[in-house]
């Protein structure tokens, strides 16, 4: 099993709902207003008057072998519109209940 965490500014909150959706996650947990700055050239998203955009977050955990067939799907969605950003997280998970 693999957790998936995605940042990504609100402006992509349907897509990545649509993206889970069309690749048949169903359980997630989704995190809104989520405030951070990208490491290479991603400005500010901190809610306020200078940096006004928000991100929002979605974790799931999956099976080993949907994990390249998201980050695919995550790649495409951000070379759609590279300024608005999307990023993916996956590390390993060794115990659930």
């Amino acid at each position: 099993m693999k957790s998936i965490m995605i940042v990504f500014n609100q402006a992509n909150t349907e897509r990545v709902e649509y993206l889970l959706d069309e690749l048949g996650v169903r359980g997630f947990t989704f995190w809104e207003n989520v405030q951070g700055r990208g490491h290479e050239n991603g400005d500010p998203h901190r809610g306020t008057h200078t940096w006004p955009e928000m991100n929002n977050a979605v974790m799931a955990v999956v099976d080993d072998d949907k994990v390249e067939a998201i980050l695919i799907a995550v790649r495409k969605l951000d070379k759609r519109n590279e300024e608005v950003g999307v990023r993916a997280f996956v590390w390993n998970i060794e115990q659930m209940v």
